[in-house]
């Protein structure tokens, strides 16, 4: 068993200002998802995109919108988000402190927005 706390993770710089640490992947032994946690700045908001593979965000602080093809959606803590694959999408800081939210991905995911 492995516990890690966050924090303890350093923040690798992701595209429009925002912060993105690997908890747990392939380093740490996970051969199949990727957990990350991202930290989005007031105003920020991640690349409008799109990709092959699922994906699950649960929002840990912060306000936001999830955004996609059928609008916009107002998030907050506690809210748990499912991204099906293909689904345009992006996830938007539209309030005054950092918005974090983990975001699960498969080990093919990793790598990309």
């Amino acid at each position: 068993m492995l516990i890690r706390n966050y924090r303890d993770v350093p923040a690798i710089p992701y595209p429009g200002n925002i912060e993105k640490r690997v908890v747990i992947g392939p380093t740490q032994g996970a051969p199949t998802f990727v957990m990350r946690i991202f930290d989005l700045p007031p105003g920020t908001a991640s690349p409008w995109h799109q990709h092959d593979w699922e994906h699950e965000v649960f929002v840990l602080a912060g306000s936001g919108l999830a955004i996609s093809d059928e609008g916009e959606t107002p998030v907050g803590p506690g809210d748990a988000i499912f991204i099906p694959a293909g689904e345009m999408h992006s996830l938007k800081n539209n309030g005054q402190d950092t918005f974090r939210f983990m975001c699960l991905v498969p080990l093919r995911g990793e790598s990309t927005p």
